[in-house]
């Protein structure tokens, strides 16, 4: 697994309230899907997703999120690589909450939780492929090269 965090999603109870404050910090919003707010950070992206939402696409019950749902995510460059890196974080001592699979932006991801409990997201996004050399993930593609 190389040593990157893709993309920062955090479960909100309020979307619109939590994109007004990032948007009061002057950050641009990145185009995307209509479900998700996401900000270009350096390398990254920062997400803001509805916690029930969050909730029912790990498939764990909201209360199981605490007071605030995250999730880390690793973007790989195939389906197969998802599937390995979940079979090796698994033997590794993660709990898979939920295995790879077809996911409704189109792509491919699964769930795993570190042994602390955090959530880990390891996904492949055809609509943001990782730039050729370095790996660094692009939000849709964006910005392009």
């Amino acid at each position: 697994m190389e040593q990157r965090i893709s993309l920062i999603t955090l479960g909100v109870r309020d979307k619109a309230r939590a994109a007004a404050f990032y948007d009061a910090l002057g950050w641009q919003r990145a185009p995307g899907p209509e479900g998700v707010i996401a900000y270009d950070l350096l390398g990254q992206t920062l997400g803001l997703f509805g916690l029930e939402d969050l909730a029912k696409d790990i498939g764990v019950p909201v209360e199981t999120l605490g007071h605030g749902g995250l999730t880390l995510a690793h973007n790989l460059r195939s389906r197969a690589e998802v599937e390995d890196l979940l079979s090796r974080a698994e033997a590794a001592g993660a709990t898979i909450l939920k295995p790879a699979q077809e996911v409704f932006w189109g792509g491919y991801h699964g769930y795993f939780a570190d042994p602390e409990g955090h959530v880990w997201e390891i996904a492949h996004n055809p609509l943001s492929p990782l730039r050729a050399g370095d790996g660094a993930f692009r939000w849709q593609g964006y910005p392009e090269d």
